[in-house]
């Protein structure tokens, strides 16, 4: 029953991959292969010798001893943990995609776009990278992406142009939530699960992860996709034809996602309640602006009824309406898959099987029989698989002290090797969701700067850990 679940999962993830030729939308094999895997777990529960159980992050070795009851009952409370976990993850971007759109409602990012005076491409390459590289450490990777491609498309008009800055953006983002606690969903879990601080993250991390985007974006700067100018266009975002609140609302935005991350330290609330406070804020602003959105540009008396009908309709209706629904649904059914694997311990399984058979690379880590190769393997791998999970069951696998380099070397890798598949990050399943990037133009154009960056950083990060 393992195998066909895994086989299950492998037409799934094939079906995924192969979106754009068998002209099937990637959420509906996603949203398949979480209900076929779950169900093929209830159904071959008594064949399963072993269970994860993912609230202990351990393996329950006389899971076949109980009885059916018993097993049903743990299923349904491992399927509602998955699901809790998931929806943490799905709340917190429907809040942060919402204030983002609400932003757009108001043009908000012509405030930037304003500031943005070059048309060199590499010179806004470099700018977009540092941004995304800064801002993923602040609001996590993931809002960052969605804030900046939400930018790029005031900015670059031509399609085929702006996903290589796109494909950039990702490396960047991702590297960048690497060396903070809330920069990526797996440091955040790291952090949680008290086995790294913030100062030996960001002492361990930030030089190796500033390595990892600074070496994709100097090769890419040189690439013919970044030579020359941009094709300047008439839109005129001159300060007079922006809406009054275009300003207000772009930093009221930015500083309710910012205070997200301190809500959480405060209060020891999950991240999306935060969220959720800030959305309500920012919408509450956004409905008593809304009024005037289109005051200054509107003449007296005499509206068009396309600004009558936007100045009278909600702004949270409109920006909720305008989210990318099919990208919640995808990593709903990705998540939720994992979770499935994960379950049966075959994640578990897998990674002890690394840990046995591969040889030590370099400088071993303070635990015997872990080598360095298989957490570079893990970081690898958390492009094929999520790296949610693979860090998940790292926290069951290993019993390092806090601040152990084995976890900020697991904290580095996971969260950067993501950025060599598009589908291997949020940040990257976003952008693919925003500018509807193919899966293979990725893997040739993107793939091979993420992983040279990968392999760059950790070397820097083989130095760093011998600082400490």
């Amino acid at each position: 029953m393992e195998t066909l679940i895994i086989g299950v999962f492998i037409i799934g993830y094939l079906a995924i991959t192969l979106e754009h030729n068998l002209k099937i939308d990637k959420l509906i094999p996603a949203l398949v292969m979480m209900a076929v895997s779950w169900a093929l777990i209830s159904f071959g529960l008594e064949h399963f010798s072993q269970w994860f159980d993912s609230s202990k992050h351990a393996l329950l070795e006389n899971f076949g001893l109980l009885e059916h009851e018993e097993k049903m009952h743990l299923m349904e409370e491992t399927l509602l943990h998955h699901l809790g976990k998931t929806a943490e993850i799905l709340v917190f971007l429907l809040g942060a995609m919402t204030i983002v759109e609400i932003i757009d409602y108001f043009d908000g990012f012509s405030t930037i776009k304003s500031f943005i005076k070059t048309k060199s491409k590499k010179k806004i390459l470099w700018i977009f990278a540092i941004l995304a590289f800064i801002l993923s450490a602040i609001i996590d990777n993931l809002t960052a992406t969605i804030v900046l491609i939400s930018i790029l498309q005031k900015i670059v008009k031509e399609r085929g142009t702006r996903i290589w800055f796109a494909g950039l953006i990702i490396i960047a983002a991702n590297a960048g939530g690497a060396w903070s606690p809330i920069g990526d969903v797996t440091t955040t879990m790291l952090w949680i699960g008290k086995k790294v601080t913030t100062d030996h993250l960001i002492g361990y991390l930030l030089l190796p992860s500033l390595v990892c985007m600074l070496v994709p974006t100097f090769i890419a700067s040189f690439l013919p996709a970044f030579r020359g100018n941009l094709v300047t266009t008439d839109d005129d975002t001159s300060e007079e034809s922006r809406p009054r609140f275009s300003s207000i609302m772009l930093y009221l935005g930015l500083g309710a996602i910012v205070f997200v991350p301190i809500f959480k330290t405060i209060t020891h609330l999950p991240p999306y309640v935060g969220m959720m406070l800030a959305l309500g804020v920012v919408a509450i602003f956004a409905e008593v602006y809304s009024s005037g959105k289109f005051a200054p540009t509107t003449p007296t008396g005499d509206m068009s009824s396309d600004h009558d009908s936007a100045a009278h309709h909600s702004p949270v209706h409109h920006s909720l309406s305008k989210i990318e629904l099919p990208s919640i649904l995808f990593f709903l059914g990705i998540l939720m898959a994992v979770g499935a694997l994960e379950s049966l311990g075959i994640l578990f399984g897998f990674a002890n099987t690394l840990q046995e058979t591969m040889p030590m690379l370099g400088t071993e880590l303070h635990h015997e029989g872990v080598s360095d190769l298989v957490v570079i393997l893990l970081g690898i791998g958390s492009a094929v698989i999520d790296n949610v999970p693979l860090v998940a069951a790292s926290l069951g696998m290993f019993s390092e002290p806090i601040n152990n380099e084995l976890w900020h070397f697991i904290a580095y890798s996971a969260g950067t090797g993501g950025s060599m598949l598009i589908i291997g990050s949020a940040a990257g399943v976003v952008a693919m969701g925003m500018e509807k990037i193919d899966f293979f133009w990725y893997l040739k154009k993107i793939a091979w700067l993420a992983l040279i960056g990968f392999l760059a950083g950790t070397l820097v990060f083989f130095w760093t850990r011998t600082l400490f």
